[in-house]
């Protein structure tokens, strides 16, 4: 019997249950699917810990300065509309504190480390090869384009992800129901300043599931924005 890595069977766990959301949604407006929304963050959130290679103390604190972190913005956001705008959430993510579902700041982890993952993953080759032809190893440059790339990745899946959200009831906007363009500055903002964390913190940052991950949530979002 072949020997899978924990990547693999991750994955295939995370495209399984996209897939049968994906259907569920799709061809049967299943509310039983997204009502199981909170199970499938728990899922890809476990399953990103559970690959994360080598944790230490440092990876904890950042899972858990995201998590705070996500939460206490949204917290501020829906209560006072300070942050991304006039909006609330509805009751498909399950229980709430404060007018915010608990498991929003299991999201901001999800989004933000993925988004992290992927873009150092995917620059640090290409960087480190420009510096090896150039003699010139340009540490500036890398730290920049890896929080400001891994900022605009999460505001780009905000952006695909709202429409759907807001149809499938996770959150509404308020007024004309419009999503305000100062959502998306709060999101660039927001990221660009837990990214820094993810970079400065010294943990493992390879993570194949992670990427895999961000992918299937990207084509799920895609294909539901497209066909919902």
């Amino acid at each position: 019997m072949a020997n899978f890595s924990k990547y693999q069977i991750a994955t295939c766990i995370a495209i399984l249950f996209h897939i049968i959301g994906l259907v569920g949604i799709l061809a049967f407006n299943s509310s039983l699917i997204i009502q199981s929304t909170p199970i499938n963050l728990l899922l890809s959130g476990g399953l990103l810990v559970w690959t994360q290679q080598q944790k230490n103390s440092y990876y904890y604190f950042f899972v858990v300065i995201v998590a705070v972190a996500g939460f206490a913005v949204e917290v501020i956001g829906v209560n006072t509309s300070l942050l991304f705008g006039n909006y609330s959430y509805g009751k498909v993510l399950g229980v709430k504190f404060k007018n915010v579902p608990v498991l929003i700041s299991l999201n901001w982890f999800i989004i933000i480390y993925c988004c992290g993952i992927t873009v150092h993953t995917l620059l640090t080759s290409v960087i480190d090869k420009v510096a090896a032809q150039t003699k010139t190893p340009p540490l500036i440059v890398k730290v920049i384009s890896i929080i400001t790339d891994g900022a605009t990745l999460a505001v780009l899946f905000d952006w695909l992800m709202e429409p759907v959200a807001i149809k499938l009831g996770f959150w509404q906007w308020k007024g004309n129901g419009a999503i305000p363009v100062y959502n998306y500055i709060c999101w660039a903002l927001i990221s660009l300043l837990l990214l820094i964390v993810f970079h400065v913190l010294p943990f493992n940052k390879q993570n194949k599931f992670a990427i895999n991950l961000l992918l299937i949530q990207f084509m799920f979002f895609l294909l539901l924005r497209t066909f919902l």
